[in-house]
């Protein structure tokens, strides 16, 4: 099943969320082949994503909804406990569903693969619409940057995790 099929057939509800979540969605529209910048984390902030098997199946879900045509990545950064994901939403896209199917299915074979149940990720995430006269390759680095930032490797290159475009 790809993902255009999934997202078409999903559509999850999410009850009792906080005011913060709320306000986190106030706005937000999805525009064909605009940019945007999502970070969402973990649940409970847990680092997952420090096991590398872990942080393959989140990737793998990504990149599904990039070859499926839903989204074209250009830069990414998957940390320990949290995702930066740059990119442009196609025709066929709608925000908030590649965002669900990505969060769902990932969460769906981590739990598989590590015999586990509950909660990945957060329920909420972050995006920002990037503005015609933002420059992308500046967001793109500070993206992939993250690792440098927070002490885990000393080079980019060090850290697995990542892509853009751009490198």
């Amino acid at each position: 099943m790809n993902a255009l099929h999934y997202l078409n057939m999903e559509q999850k509800q999410y009850n009792n969320q906080t005011p913060g979540h709320r306000a986190l969605r106030y706005g937000r529209y999805s525009e064909p082949n605009r940019l945007y910048l999502v970070t969402t984390v973990t649940f409970r902030r847990e680092p997952l994503f420090a096991d590398f098997f872990a942080a393959r199946l989140a990737i793998a879900e990504m990149r599904r909804v990039h070859d499926d045509g839903l989204v074209e990545s250009k830069a990414w950064i998957l940390m320990p406990d949290h995702l930066h994901w740059l990119f442009a939403l196609t025709e066929n896209a709608d925000l908030k569903k590649v965002v669900q199917f990505v969060k769902g299915r990932s969460a769906h074979y981590i739990n598989e693969r590590f015999n586990r149940n509950g909660r990945v990720w957060d329920k909420a995430y972050h995006d920002h619409a990037l503005r015609r006269d933002e420059d992308v390759r500046k967001v793109a680095r500070y993206i992939v940057a993250n690792p440098l930032r927070k002490g885990l490797v000393e080079k980019i290159t060090d850290y697995p995790f990542w892509d853009a475009v751009w490198l």
